[in-house]
């Protein structure tokens, strides 16, 4: 878990996620329409990832992913996510976790 929350502090907008998952990409795409450049790790793709996915778990991930951070803190999985786009209000936590600038 200790792995999880530093890799999710390390950068404004962190999202976990696997090279084959559809959700996962589109969730991406949103943050780059957005113009938000995330911090991508595909567990898939990572040594560590089964254990980085087990730890997402721990953490209430569930799914696991995507699993997106917005300022070191969980925000959600691709629904949350979404929902949150819908209402406004993620663009106004990219913009105050330095995510993006407008």
């Amino acid at each position: 878990m200790d792995r999880v929350r530093d890799l999710a502090s390390k950068k404004a907008a962190v999202i976990f996620t696997k090279s084959s998952c559809c959700m996962c990409h589109s969730i991406k795409t949103l943050f780059y329409e957005l113009g938000a450049s995330p911090a991508i790790h595909e567990l898939d793709q990572d040594a560590n990832g089964r254990e980085i996915e087990w730890a997402l778990r721990a953490l209430g991930c569930n799914p696991s992913v995507p699993a997106v951070f917005i300022g070191g803190r969980y925000v959600g999985s691709a629904k949350d996510v979404i929902s949150l786009h819908v209402d406004g209000s993620l663009k106004q936590m990219l913009i105050d976790a330095r995510a993006i600038w407008f």
